[in-house]
């Protein structure tokens, strides 16, 4: 699998969304994601309008769901995402869920193992539930938590290769990646790369970043794009 670059709109305003997906789309980004604060202020009326804008790019809808997984996942769907995000400490029974929804109607199923006990066993559980994706994640409060009180910030790319071994199915991992870091991430095995807080939006304000953001993505997309993806 060749690497895909995803921006994470973790933004709350879908005309700032908008701009900002084709800003991203016209530097080589691949993939958008309706990130949590997106589908928390504009829900359904968020995917549909990245939908409405970009009819043929894959949108990541990150519902991070906990229940409700059949429906939460059709509606989405529906709504024009090819990409739900279900949560590896939701119960079984739920991902199976979401992972029907996903066959019903048309939608790959992206598992998170954030805050599993065991991130490596949380991954291989989702793909043994029948996920099409597994997206290794630090959490944004886990990660400021620790920091703010002196300790090492955890990264997932502690574990990314030993994920990487135990599935065979694509991974991405998320959380707190220096620039540096997101772009080594295919040489980990990880061909899924995804550019959002800090990256490319204010992890304070979730806010489009300043500066000229369209040439830094091309240069972003065009060393991730050239390299190969090592097993």
């Amino acid at each position: 699998m060749k690497p895909i670059v995803q921006i994470s709109l973790d933004l709350t305003n879908i005309d700032e969304a908008l701009e900002t997906a084709a800003l991203a789309l016209r530097a080589g980004v691949d993939w958008l994601e309706a990130g949590t604060p997106l589908i928390l202020a504009e829900g359904l009326h968020g995917v549909r309008a990245l939908r409405r804008a970009f009819p043929t790019t894959p949108i990541v809808a990150d519902l991070k769901t906990m229940d409700g997984g059949y429906l939460e996942a059709e509606m989405m769907a529906k709504a024009g995402a090819t990409h739900v995000v279900v949560m590896a400490r939701a119960h079984a029974e739920t991902i199976k869920c979401v992972v029907k929804a996903g066959a019903d109607f048309g939608c790959q199923v992206m598992g998170d193992n954030m805050v599993c006990e065991d991130m490596i066993a949380g991954a291989k559980w989702l793909e043994d539930l029948g996920c099409d994706y597994i997206i290794h994640h630090i959490g944004y409060d886990e990660r400021r938590g620790l920091a703010a009180a002196g300790h090492r910030m955890p990264s997932p790319l502690d574990q990314l290769r030993d994920v990487v071994r135990a599935v065979n199915i694509p991974v991405q991992a998320v959380g707190g990646l220096t620039l540096e870091q997101a772009i080594q991430c295919p040489a980990y095995g990880a061909p899924l790369v995804v550019l959002g807080a800090p990256l490319t939006i204010d992890a304070d304000t979730f806010k489009t970043a300043t500066g000229d953001l369209e040439s830094s993505l091309r240069l972003i997309c065009n060393a991730i794009h050239s390299q190969p993806v090592t097993p």
